[in-house]
């Protein structure tokens, strides 16, 4: 099948119009021209400059007079008088007489000045607009190149991202190799009849290392790399994202082998809704895209690389086999990925060579890739205000606090009071976990405020990987949730708004285990509850009728009433060490996790002042 190209358009209207326009100048803009020239004058000052001396050549023709100053630098004209004396006059001034004072131009010259320069002008000015308005000579574009791709556009490189440079997803890297082995070495491939998948889709949560994992598959491939986000193809003017996805594809087919890596796609490939009010532009730039990645013409060595941490919003065209034919999921890092992350990300920055990866790789659980680089780079501001070159174990423990619960206050000053009552709710929290089986141990116990508006918090840490949670477990993280709340009730008989976090927190887990998880016998293994958009924190809609929401909050109810009386029933069985424990945290403002267990199994013996020890049944003001 050969290509059908459209004959041009025809250009002889265009070039009638430029001769016409150009007869016209000649016709009238050039005896104007010249007739400027010469200035008219009455024959008084004629005289007067005769008399005076002042005339250089003259020039007398039957209807008007035409003569130069005596420096021959200017032209004049005047009518013809009846002058007997005037050629004697003239005569005894120094006067020349001329045949013809103004020249005329050559044939040639004349050719040349009004129909040659003006043609040329005119073509020259005609193409040059007309590529600006066409954005180039195959016309895809619009009005002066709006309709142009505006591609990043990385040329082959020795120093660019490599694999080893991408830490803590092996599995999209596995996946990612295989397209670098086909760039190598396609004919392997072809050999055996096998194609490479036309797109790969990338997904997951933001900051995994998605655009970064692109590059990287680039830098190995050394092959050109064209990067554009998926906003960037939305415009105001219906057409041009369309436009620049056409533009985008010759690029890129005018360089293949390449890679292209449009990012942030779910901005141009939402599902289309088939409403007549809808976004027609982002439908046309859809449509373009869809076109382009299935075209007759074939794949031609270019490979299309796409990031979205919505998948479950795009277009079921987009993601289907021929299309984007694979995706690569690219999840939260697990403990040995956030430990190989670190590493990476320290290499950039100077150490004691003291640190334990593994322990700040358990204290930052939950963190992506993004995260634990700007753990890193906190690490290093956090030394350099301290004054030191070289980042520490204390460092990177600090600004994993920094990133989960913001900058210590150094101006809060709470009240005697809330002090105690905040040492009281952090101890009740750890101390509800550490009685309990299956929950996690204890790292550090702090009452300094925080920027993020925490006025203590009390932080486990996981011993490994944690991907399933049973019912149990689950209960017990509702109660250590309200061991807080629990404390301050046991001590001081009041409670305070210390524990809206905990409250929100507490609800949201308890809601999940009988709409999503299925953890009740009432209503067993039914989905009450869906969820959306899991990688930007997860949306969740209620899929039952008004009946049955009232039953689930009377359960939700019920379950956290349960495991609130469970914490305060382990607090009051635990009372001494409840005390103790919060008089030393009151004093010291922050114990590690080592401290907390020590003293709470009598290895360690607490010694406080008396003032706080008086202090500390003191209620609330």
């Amino acid at each position: 099948m050969h290509e059908v190209k459209k004959p041009k358009k025809n250009l002889a209207y265009y070039y009638l119009i430029v001769l016409l326009a150009i007869m016209l100048f000649n016709a009238f803009a050039v005896p104007y021209i010249a007739e400027q020239q010469v200035e008219e004058v009455d024959y008084g000052t004629f005289m007067s400059m005769t008399e005076k001396g002042k005339i250089g050549q003259v020039e007398i023709e039957s209807n008007q007079i035409i003569f130069t100053n005596k420096d021959n630098t200017k032209i004049y004209k005047t009518g013809i008088m009846d002058d007997p004396d005037r050629t004697e006059r003239l005569y005894k001034s120094g006067a020349k007489f001329s045949s013809q004072i103004v020249q005329q131009m050559s044939p040639l010259a004349n050719i040349l000045l009004t129909w040659i320069l003006p043609i040329l002008i005119f073509v020259g000015l005609g193409q040059y607009m007309s590529k600006k308005m066409m954005g180039g000579k195959d016309g895809n574009s619009m009005i002066f190149g709006m309709g142009r791709s505006n591609a990043k556009i990385y040329i082959k490189s020795s120093d660019g991202i490599k694999f080893s440079d991408v830490a803590g997803e092996d599995e999209a890297k596995e996946n990612l190799k295989e397209i670098v082995e086909y760039l190598h070495n396609p004919d392997r491939y072809k050999e055996i009849g096998a194609s490479m998948p036309k797109g790969i889709l990338l997904v997951g949560p933001p900051g995994t290392g998605k655009t970064l994992l692109a590059k990287a598959v680039a830098g190995e491939s050394n092959v050109p790399f064209f990067s554009m986000s998926g906003s960037e193809f939305v415009e105001m003017f219906v057409g041009m994202g369309a436009s620049k996805v056409r533009d985008l594809f010759k690029q890129a087919k005018e360089k293949a082998p390449c890679i292209i890596f449009i990012d942030e796609i779910d901005a141009i490939g939402k599902k289309r809704d088939g409403q007549f009010a809808g976004n027609d532009e982002r439908e046309q730039t859809l449509n373009q895209l869809l076109t382009e990645m299935d075209g007759f013409e074939g794949n031609n060595g270019v490979i299309i690389l796409a990031a979205t941490n919505r998948p479950e919003s795009l277009d079921p065209a987009l993601t289907r086999p021929g299309r984007f034919d694979r995706r690569v999921p690219v999840e939260l890092p697990d403990l040995k990925g956030r430990e190989d992350i670190l590493k990476v990300h320290a290499k950039k920055v100077k150490t004691d060579g003291h640190i334990d990866f593994l322990k700040v790789a358990r204290m930052a659980s939950g963190a992506s890739g993004a995260e634990l680089a700007n753990i890193v780079n906190e690490a290093a501001l956090r030394a350099v205000r301290d004054n030191r070159n070289k980042v520490s174990q204390a460092d990177l423990e600090e600004s994993i606090e920094v990133v989960i619960a913001g900058y210590q206050k150094k101006n809060a000053i709470l009240t005697d009071a809330e002090k105690w009552t905040v040492a009281y709710h952090e101890v009740g929290h750890a101390l509800v976990a550490a009685k309990q089986t299956n929950s996690a141990p204890v790292q550090k116990i702090t009452i300094i405020p925080r920027t993020s508006g925490a006025l203590g918090y009390t932080m486990q840490v996981e011993e490994g990987n944690h991907y399933l949670m049973t019912k149990e477990e689950l209960q017990n993280k509702i109660a250590t949730l309200t061991g807080g709340r629990a404390a301050e009730e046991v001590q001081f008989g009041t409670i305070s708004t210390g524990a809206s976090n905990d409250i929100e927190q507490a609800t949201k887990l308890a809601r999940a285990m009988i709409t999503r998880y299925g953890m009740d016998d009432e209503f067993d293994m039914v989905a009450m509850e869906t969820l959306t958009n899991q990688y930007l924190g997860g949306d969740t809609t209620l899929a039952c009728s008004a009946e049955t929401q009232g039953k689930i909050d009377r359960k939700v109810s019920e379950l956290i009433h349960t495991e609130h009386k469970k914490a305060k029933d382990i607090l009051l069985a635990n009372r001494g060490k409840l005390d103790e424990i919060a008089k030393y945290l009151y004093e010291k403002e922050t114990i590690t996790g080592e401290e907390f267990m020590d003293i709470l199994n009598g290895k360690k013996s607490v010694k406080t002042s008396e003032a706080a020890a008086a202090d500390a049944g003191k209620p609330e003001a």
